[in-house]
């Protein structure tokens, strides 16, 4: 195995807690199986990634009100309550994330699918998101993991050697397509066996 020189972080489920429970499961009253089939038939996953690839949230939004008219309102507390999605940061990751920044060893970009139009609340936040040496948001690209051409730009744009870096990220679509362009991965599931995957690599904490 080459050695690690640059290490990828995705964003949301890895350093940021977002739910869009955080909203809703107060709105539908705890009624998860409501919240649920309101997020697997009006809200859904798809559509919320659309507009990480960078489509307008106020079209997305009209586009779905016009499909579901009768869940107009709801619809709309999408975005417009989205700060109140934002959980705190992962703190055992955050604090991973800066024993790597400060032993200067490694170049340390993240990868993040999330609109444009959102992100800058997120940066207000979150202090740690400006130890980055660069992050590429899909928003700003118009594409999104697990599109090939997403990671090929940031590969790209860091000078990345894929065989040198550690691509880390909570969901496992985008994992094996990371795998796919031959960047080593690591599937997120805590920060504790995140660190012991690290460990892996050669890389202590």
């Amino acid at each position: 195995m080459k050695k690690i020189e640059t290490i990828i972080f995705d964003l949301g489920g890895v350093l940021i807690d977002w739910n869009p429970e955080y909203v809703y499961l107060d709105v539908f009253d705890g009624d998860r199986e409501k919240m649920q089939w309101f997020f697997d038939h009006v809200c859904t996953h798809d559509w919320n990634e659309n507009q990480d690839a960078g489509y307008p949230l106020q079209k997305a939004t009209e586009d779905r009100v016009a499909l579901f008219p009768e869940y107009e309102e709801l619809i709309r507390m999408f975005y417009g309550r989205w700060e109140e999605m934002l959980g705190g940061a992962i703190e055992g990751t955050v604090q991973i994330l800066k024993k790597l920044i400060d032993s200067k060893q490694f170049q340390i970009v993240a990868l993040t699918n999330w609109s444009h139009e959102t992100f800058p609340i997120a940066l207000e936040r979150f202090d740690f998101l400006h130890w980055f040496e660069g992050i590429l948001v899909s928003g700003e690209e118009k594409t999104r993991k697990p599109f090939k051409d997403i990671y090929e730009l940031t590969l790209e744009r860091y000078n990345i050697d894929a065989e040198r870096s550690v691509f880390i990220d909570d969901n496992l679509r985008n994992i094996v397509a990371a795998n796919e362009m031959g960047i080593n991965t690591i599937h997120f599931k805590s920060p504790e066996k995140l660190e012991e995957a690290l460990k892996k690599f050669g890389i202590e904490i």
